[in-house]
């Protein structure tokens, strides 16, 4: 079986990725270059591996996508303060993580990002709840049926996929896309892109 598991992987990913809906992510690439171009504030944010996810987008998009360029990305994501994230985990709630540091930064038009495999994480969902009543632009990325995020964000990408590990997978080539269309695509920096 272990020497099978690894094809059997591969071919798993290979199905899941065929469930991206390539408009949608053109979609999230036009909004966040509305909102460079506007100068909003981004923000991301998602629990455990999503969090990976999250981190790695962010820091594709602060150097990767703004070093050297006349035009830069101001994005961060909204796990990576670990002070803030127990203070208010221990001190009021899990749930209230992202929404409370949203109060604190977000203004209307700025850009809120939310990535769950399952679409539920209640942390997010207030996170998007948030966002939403003060006029941000939200987009999810989610996974299996979408969860109860799917349908509160303005932008779904969901990957229609039962495999937490896949839907992880997945979620950050979509990112790769989003990123490296910055990169790549747009207006790719002199001597190229150095690797991250």
């Amino acid at each position: 079986m272990s020497s099978h598991f690894p094809q059997l992987y591969k071919s798993d990913v290979l199905k899941a990725i065929e469930t991206v809906d390539l408009d949608k992510v053109h979609q999230a690439i036009e909004t966040l270059l509305q909102a460079r171009a506007d100068g909003r504030q981004i923000f991301v944010c998602g629990n455990g591996g999503s969090a990976t996810n999250a981190s790695h987008f962010v820091c594709d998009m602060v150097k990767g996508a703004s070093f050297d360029r006349a035009a830069r990305f101001r994005i961060m994501a909204l796990n990576d303060s670990l002070p803030t994230l127990t203070a208010y985990s221990n001190d009021v709630g899990y749930e209230c993580v992202f929404a409370e540091q949203l109060k604190n930064f977000a203004r209307p038009g700025d850009v809120v990002m939310a990535i769950s495999g399952s679409g539920n994480s209640p942390n997010v969902l207030r996170a998007i709840e948030y966002a939403n009543s003060i006029g941000c632009r939200t987009i999810a990325l989610t996974g299996r049926d979408g969860g109860r995020l799917g349908p509160l964000a303005q932008l779904n990408i969901q990957i229609a996929h039962p495999h937490m590990g896949h839907i992880e997978d997945i979620h950050m080539i979509v990112l790769h896309m989003i990123s490296y269309y910055f990169m790549d695509a747009e207006c790719p920096a002199p001597g190229g892109n150095p690797p991250l």
